[in-house]
């Protein structure tokens, strides 16, 4: 099965309990080794990089109990979890849903480490056909993992499928066509579907409904990400003082995936610049490099804000004139950039289309009222 770019799990890998590579110890979203210091987009994007080593998709935590926020979910799965081991069933099936890089993937592990079970993980766009997902779930062993990434993404065919496997733990398959066709029923052992989306709207109504338990997981505060880059950096071998480990949480975007990068940019300067530990000095430095700013607002944000503020007098604007201007697709600014710009308070989504706040204004420097005399 052929992987696609971005997703270092798909093609249905095995990556369970002891599997090589899966020593986890970091922050939840912590993943990939990415490009040196600058461009910085590919720092900045919360997706996981196509070239990412095994070595440092061990960035994990290794229990749910060393999983850092989201507590209200943690404790949900914690219930799940002991109540399944209790009873020797497998887990219900379970729909994680939220922006890139805070942890779906990482919690899919978590399970399958607390169940002591394997997990097998592909995405969406890897099941093009009815035999790859006939195929990943007859390989699964009793009470296994299988983890979709991306699974708004399976194609409609394919998800019919699911219905049955994950409701009566069982396939129908049709082999021939015409006259010859015959109907083959193929018994699945029980097992836990897990899927991860950034976009649950996308999910049909038959296929959200099959899912026991639905998890949401959010930006994280400031002092959370502080404590994941602190343990990042203990694992990293990085010596760094807290008011740098603030300044690079306080950059992340709310995002542990982002967080991990940041700093390994910042390790990055201070070891070209020969320093044996990393000072407030040299982070700033290093932030500076990828202009993020002190708001903690990076060029692809700022660029945002002032097509909306400069070009459209804040709006209300389309989404797709908007990107237009960008020279982004509108999937890039839906997944990126406007998660985190409405939740900061900087953008906010109208019916009329996107429109910039009087937050925007400020941190761009604008006068509100005179805006319109300032359109480029």
């Amino acid at each position: 099965m052929a992987k696609r770019p971005g997703r270092e799990e798909e093609g249905g890998s095995r990556l369970g309990p002891g599997a090589p590579g899966h020593d986890p110890r970091l922050g939840p979203g912590a993943s990939g080794h990415d490009p040196p210091l600058g461009p910085e987009a590919s720092t900045l994007d919360p997706q996981r990089l196509p070239d990412e080593p095994p070595q440092e998709r061990s960035l994990r935590p290794g229990s749910l109990a060393d999983f850092i926020g989201q507590a209200s979910l943690k404790d949900n799965l914690a219930i799940l979890i002991g109540a399944a081991r209790k009873r020797g069933d497998p887990l219900e099936h379970l729909l994680f849903y939220g922006p890139p890089g805070l942890g779906k993937t990482t919690l899919a592990h978590l399970l399958a480490h607390e169940m002591d079970v394997p997990l097998v993980a592909t995405s969406g766009p890897a099941l093009e056909r009815a035999g790859d997902l006939v195929g990943l779930l007859t390989s699964l062993t009793p009470r296994g993992i299988l983890f979709v990434d991306e699974i708004h993404r399976i194609p409609r065919v394919v998800e019919e499928y699911l219905y049955s496997a994950m409701e009566d733990g069982r396939l129908d398959i049709v082999l021939d066509r015409g006259p010859a066709a015959r109907s083959v029923r193929l018994n699945l052992v029980p097992f836990t579907l897990v899927g991860a989306t950034t976009r649950v709207g996308l999910l049909t109504a038959p296929l959200r409904g099959r899912f026991g338990y639905t998890g949401h997981l959010d930006f994280y505060p400031p002092e959370e990400l502080r404590a994941i880059v602190e343990r990042a950096a203990g694992v990293l071998r990085v010596v760094l003082d807290e008011e740098s480990a603030a300044l690079i949480a306080g950059r992340a975007r709310g995002t542990p995936r982002i967080a991990n990068r940041l700093l390994r940019r910042v390790r990055d300067l201070a070891d070209v610049q020969g320093a044996a530990r990393v000072t407030p000095e040299i982070t700033r430095a290093a932030l500076a490099m990828l202009r993020i700013d002190e708001r903690g607002l990076h060029e692809m944000d700022r660029r945002l804000l002032e097509a909306l503020v400069l070009k459209f007098n804040g709006g209300p604007v389309g989404l797709g004139t908007l990107a237009a201007v960008l020279g982004e697709e509108e999937d890039t600014l839906e997944d990126l950039l406007e998660p985190y710009l409405m939740q900061q308070g900087y953008l906010e989504r109208t019916r009329r289309g996107r429109a910039a706040t009087r937050l925007a204004f400020e941190a761009l420097g604008v006068d509100p009222g005179r805006a319109q005399e300032r359109l480029l």
